[in-house]
C-alpha cells in the first residue's frame, strides 16, 4: 500500500462532532487516525482509519496514539482535538474534584495532543491543528438565571467554560508559536450543537439561537475541514465562532 499523502489525527472520534469530521475528512482524501475512549470501531458512524483506544488525560497515551500513527502512516498533517466532556449546574455546587476533571479533559488533553504532534509537523514543514472551542468560553454561559433559575442546572457551567476559554487562549499562543515552521493552529466554538450532549438543554436557551435551528455536527465539521486545507494556510490564531448568530464578536 501506498503511503497516504494527507493524514488526519482526530481525537474524540466516535462523539457526534467526531464522527462526522472523520466522515467529511475522509472525503476530502485523508487517511484517518480514529482516537477515542474505548477504541470507537469503524462502521455505520465512522469511516475506515486507525483505531486508537485513547484517554487523553494520560501522556503517555496520546504520545503513544502519535508514536503508533507515525509509525502507520509516517506522518500527522492534521490534528483535530474533539475531546472533551461536558459539565452543568452552579459554581457553588461545583466540588474541585469536577472541576479539575473537567479542565484536565478539555484543556489539558488537548495540549497534550498538540504538544505531541508538534515535532512530526516541525519535521514535515507543514501542519493544521484544530482545536475545538465553545461559545460559553465566551458569553459567560447560556444560562439565565436571574430569569429562570433552573436554567443553571440544565447549562454548561463555569468550568466547561473556564476549559474553553482556556482553549481559546492556548490557541492563540501555539499559533504564534509555530507560525513559521509552516503549522496553523486555529480553534472552532460551537454554539448549541444538537447532539446526546444537549439532550438537557433548557427550550428556552435553543430559542436564542438567531438562526432559529440548533447547529448540526456536519456544520462544525465543514468548518474544521476549511481550516484544515491549503485554503486557510493564511489564518492562524483564530477562534471561529459557528453558533447561528448566538455571539457575535
Amino acid at each position: 500500500m501506498a503511503a497516504p499523502d494527507k493524514v488526519a489525527f482526530i481525537t474524540g472520534a466516535a462523539g457526534a462532532i467526531g464522527s462526522a469530521t472523520a466522515l467529511r475528512l475522509a472525503q476530502d482524501g485523508y487517511a484517518l487516525a480514529l482516537a477515542d475512549m474505548g477504541a470507537p470501531a469503524a462502521g455505520s458512524d465512522l469511516p475506515e482509519g486507525l483505531v486508537l483506544d485513547l484517554d487523553v488525560r494520560s501522556g503517555d497515551q496520546v504520545r503513544a496514539a502519535v508514536e503508533r500513527t507515525l509509525a502507520t502512516y509516517g506522518r500527522i498533517d492534521v490534528l483535530v482535538n474533539v475531546a472533551g466532556i461536558t459539565s452543568f449546574g452552579s459554581a457553588q455546587q461545583l466540588a474541585e474534584a469536577e472541576w479539575q476533571r473537567v479542565l484536565d479533559i478539555n484543556l489539558s488533553g488537548t495540549f497534550r495532543c498538540c504538544q505531541a504532534v508538534l515535532p512530526a509537523m516541525k519535521t514535515q514543514g507543514r501542519g493544521r491543528i484544530v482545536n475545538l472551542g465553545s461559545v460559553l468560553g465566551k458569553n459567560g454561559g447560556n444560562a439565565r438565571p436571574w430569569v429562570d433559575a433552573g436554567e443553571q442546572k440544565a447549562s454548561g457551567n463555569v468550568a466547561y467554560g473556564v476549559s474553553k476559554a482556556g482553549v481559546h487562549a492556548m490557541t492563540a499562543y501555539l499559533a504564534r508559536e509555530v507560525a513559521s515552521l509552516g503549522i496553523t493552529v486555529n480553534a472552532v466554538a460551537p454554539g448549541p450543537v444538537a447532539s446526546a450532549m444537549t439532550t438537557a438543554l433548557p427550550p428556552a436557551i435553543k430559542s436564542m439561537i438567531p438562526v432559529g435551528r440548533m447547529g448540526t455536527p456536519q456544520d462544525v465539521a465543514a468548518l474544521i475541514a476549511f481550516l484544515a486545507s491549503d485554503a486557510a494556510g493564511f489564518i492562524t490564531g483564530e477562534t471561529i465562532d459557528v453558533n447561528g448568530g448566538m455571539w457575535c464578536d
